[in-house]
């Protein structure tokens, strides 16, 4: 490595302008990355609805409605006026009314009821829309237009919609006050006015450069794109930092400044590398999801924390080599306060802290895992957002609904009445759209006009567009899906199709629960493998994966006790960000304990690691907590924003059990961790208490 490093110094002009010219096109490149904000596209291809949709797709030119529009105060006329604007906006495909499902030229008093109800109501007219995918933006803005602020629009279409719009403004927001309060950090946190600027200058190219290779991906989720940058910046922070201190502590000894920075880097790789390693394991834990928002951000993150640490060991050096007149010059004192009172304070709390600790870990584990869950994204908008009032306003007249699509080999008209008449026995089923129900199974099709025709039946399906009343996702919702799927089943045994928004959050839901375990073991594995491997000991990765994956239950058990219903997506994911980065603290923590205890007594060595390492652990935590905070409560975007509250919490969550409770551990198993690793030396005194 050393030689590697002597050529990284001695060729300072030509790894700047590398690094400056990589930037820049990154900075070009990310304009050019695409966001999907559609939870269902990142289901398994080979899952049910996922098929059911190619199928569809192939099959009819309509898609399935996803969303709804209720126009108040208006006539049937004016209804259909209303309905042939909509239709006429960019990206709709197809409008659903009243006019559809009954002859409107009769008296509306001689119409089923329910099936009026479904679609007119108390003069307010409800069109079900079906929207073009990667068109919801153009066509709800449109929509908007047409029926104006007073009226309503729900549906997957329109919270997509919303979601694309919404969260470029607010991520923006979130970047710019986090790049603020870590400026200030950085500040406060070290000892020259110039040292900031050089560390967010290092993560600034790492960010260009890791944004625009996501252009690789062809397009990311909304997931990464809120979440990804703030991320790699919160976690690969202190790569930078630490690396310009122990610059300045082999410059005392080695006049030389390329000898020095060459020396340094030296000292430094194996600690920042075994830091970073573990958080790209942690990271890359999430590839292992079929769910494929996981491997999505699992790739941007863990491909973020290697260009950082590949920005911090090549481009670093040069950039502190050519700027360290300035670094001497703009020395200034301390603005931190000593730690070994804190140390003291830390020795007297730690053993109760461990028995609470101990207490904590099977409830809080049974709580984390006992949780009332959403899996979809219907429920991504409070009560205070336009989109939920909107949803209220509509549910309120109109109940809950949501449309699914049944299609069947064609041929036997027989057959699909029989079809029609089972599932129009399902209580939730308000309405059916298909041949038979429409048409007539007496009716031949030839004698009939194309274009009716085309939208019930296609080459080798018919259609089957069945309204429910039920929300779009929860067990009553789900107990609907395979009641129709077994219904569909008994006609025509494994050869139907059936897609909705119900349906693909019913795979969603039954996809990402599976990943759940496989997950957790693959991080914790990975993370406790690399563990042994680096600390060659037995029980220093049990001690610090059981601390922060305690860590983790209580951060995820929180909502079990406050009552409140978590976003199973934000649930997932925060177990393996939250082990990927803090587990690092635990690490650092932990070596700067041994090497301390080689030299001193348990105590002491406590006291003297809390001293030295907690300006270092509290300036990423409260980094990463902060990050995680303000897209908790800036983001409207309910899986951001809990996802955000995880971070921000499980940050402050991880370095409290290491500031607190794994001194605790290490000092009460002191002489376990001594015979279980290899080569570890532990002090002893001459006399026998003279340092305990």
């Amino acid at each position: 490595m050393r030689k590697f490093y002597q050529i990284i110094v001695n060729n300072p002009k030509k790894i700047i302008i590398c690094f400056v010219l990589l930037a820049v096109v990154g900075a070009v490149l990310s304009g050019m990355v695409g966001v999907n904000y559609n939870m269902t596209d990142f289901l398994p291809e080979d899952t049910a609805s996922t098929v059911s949709l190619e199928v569809m797709e192939e099959e009819f030119e309509g898609g399935i409605p996803n969303a709804r529009v209720r126009v108040k105060d208006v006539s049937i006329p004016e209804a259909l006026d209303y309905k042939e604007k909509i239709l006429s906006c960019e990206g709709v495909t197809d409008v659903t009314w009243l006019d559809d499902a009954a002859d409107i030229l009769q008296p509306i008093e001689t119409m089923d009821t329910d099936t009026v109800e479904t679609y007119y109501k108390d003069n307010s007219a409800l069109f079900t829309v079906t929207i073009e995918d990667g068109k919801q933006v153009e066509a709800i803005d449109a929509i908007r237009n047409i029926i104006g602020d007073d009226n309503a629009m729900d549906g997957d279409a329109v919270s997509t919609a919303i979601a694309t719009t919404g969260t470029v403004s607010e991520i923006n927001i979130i970047t710019v006050v986090a790049i603020l309060f870590i400026f200030i950090v950085l500040i406060i946190t070290t000892t020259s006015w110039i040292e900031p600027v050089l560390v967010m200058i290092g993560l600034g190219i790492s960010v260009l450069i890791n944004n625009g290779s996501n252009l690789i991906f062809g397009e990311i989720s909304f997931v990464t794109n809120a979440a990804g940058t703030i991320l790699q910046v919160a976690v690969s922070l202190d790569y930078s930092v630490f690396l310009i201190h122990r610059f300045e502590e082999c410059k005392k000894e080695i006049t030389d400044s390329k000898e020095a920075m060459v020396d340094a880097l030296c000292k430094s790789t194996s600690s920042i590398l075994s830091s970073g390693l573990t958080t790209v394991i942690g990271f890359l834990a999430l590839v292992f999801m079929r769910f494929r928002i996981g491997p999505d951000l699992g790739l941007a993150l863990a491909k973020g924390v290697a260009i950082s640490l590949i920005t911090v060991f090549t481009f670093m050096p040069v950039l502190i080599l050519a700027t360290q007149k300035w670094l001497q010059k703009s020395q200034h004192r301390s603005f931190l306060p000593g730690f070994h009172g804190f140390g003291r304070v830390v020795y007297r709390v730690m053993i109760p802290l461990v028995c609470v600790f101990v207490v904590l870990i099977v409830p809080s584990y049974l709580a984390s895992n006992s949780n009332d869950f959403y899996y979809g994204s219907s429920k991504i908008y409070g009560d205070t957002t336009q989109y939920g009032q909107d949803t209220a306003a509509i549910e309120e007249m109109y109940g809950k609904s949501d449309t699914y699509v049944a299609m069947v080999p064609r041929g036997d008209l027989a057959t699909e009445q029989e079809l029609s008449s089972a599932l129009n026995d399902i209580p939730q089923v308000k309405s059916i759209l298909s041949y038979v129900d429409t048409v007539g199974a007496e009716i031949p099709m030839e004698y009939l006009d194309e274009d009716v025709v085309s939208q019930l039946v296609s080459e080798n399906y018919s259609r089957f567009v069945i309204t429910v009343e039920a929300d779009y996702e929860g067990e009553e919702t789900f107990d609907l899906v395979e009641n129709i799927r077994n219904t569909v089943n008994t006609y025509y045994p494994d050869s139907y199709y059936l897609a909705g928004t119900g349906v693909s959050t019913y795979d969603l839901m039954d996809t990402i629960t599976v990943d759940t375990i496989k997950v957790n073991l693959i991080a914790i594995g990975a993370v406790f493998l690399v563990l042994l491997l680096t600390m060659k000991s037995l029980s220093l990765p049990v001690i610090l994966v059981l601390a922060i994956e305690t860590a983790v239950w209580i951060n995820v058990s929180v909502p079990y006790f406050a009552g409140s219903v978590v976003f199973y997506i934000s649930y997932l994911i925060i177990s393996s960000i939250q082990l990927g980065a803090t587990v690092d603290y635990a690490i650092l923590f932990t070596e700067r304990y041994l090497e301390f205890r080689s030299q001193m007594g348990k105590k002491s060595a406590v006291i003297e690691t809390v001293a030295v390492v907690t300006p270092s652990v509290l300036t990423s935590g409260t980094v990463l907590a902060v990050v995680g905070f303000l897209l908790g409560y800036i983001s409207s975007h309910g899986i951001l924003s809990q996802l955000g509250i995880f971070i921000g919490r499980g940050s402050l969550l991880s370095l409290f059990i290491v500031l607190f409770v794994l001194p605790g551990l290490l000092y009460l198993l002191d002489g376990l961790v001594q015979r279980t690793t290899l080569h570890l030396h532990f002090y002893k005194p001459s006399k026998e208490g003279i340092t305990k």
